[in-house]
C-alpha cells in the first residue's frame, strides 16, 4: 500500500477515534445525543472527513478492501448537499452500525502494513 493511501486511512481513522471521544467512553445514548447540537455538529464534520478520505483513497486504489467504500463517500455528500434533510436518525446510525465496522476494516489493513 502506497503512503498516499495510508495517509488517508489514518485520517479516517482519527476521526472515528475523535467521534468516540465525544461519548467520552461511556455507553452511547441516542437522547443525549440528539439533543446535544455541538456533538452533531461535530460528528457531521468527521463524517465529512471520512467521507473526503475515502473518495481519495477510491480514486488512487480503487479496489481497497472496504465494504461500503462507495456509500461512505455518498454519506459525506449527503451531508453536506442534503444538510437541511440530515436526520438526527440518520447521522446516529451511522455512528452506532457504521463506523464500528469501517474501524475495524481500516486498523486491519493499517495493521498489514506494519
Amino acid at each position: 500500500m502506497d503512503n498516499y493511501t495510508k495517509k488517508h486511512l489514518q485520517d479516517i481513522l482519527t476521526a472515528i477515534e475523535e467521534i468516540e471521544s465525544f461519548f467520552g467512553g461511556c455507553q452511547k445514548c441516542f437522547d443525549d445525543f440528539s439533543q446535544t447540537l455541538w456533538c452533531r455538529r461535530a460528528i457531521e464534520r468527521n463524517i465529512e472527513i471520512i467521507g473526503e478520505a475515502m473518495n481519495r483513497i477510491l480514486k488512487a486504489n480503487p479496489s481497497i478492501e472496504i465494504s461500503n467504500s462507495r456509500k461512505i463517500v455518498d454519506a459525506r455528500n449527503y451531508i453536506i448537499h442534503g444538510y437541511d434533510s440530515l436526520s438526527v436518525d440518520i447521522l446516529w446510525s451511522i455512528v452506532i452500525n457504521h463506523l464500528p465496522k469501517l474501524r475495524e476494516e481500516v486498523c486491519g489493513l493499517l495493521q498489514n502494513e506494519d
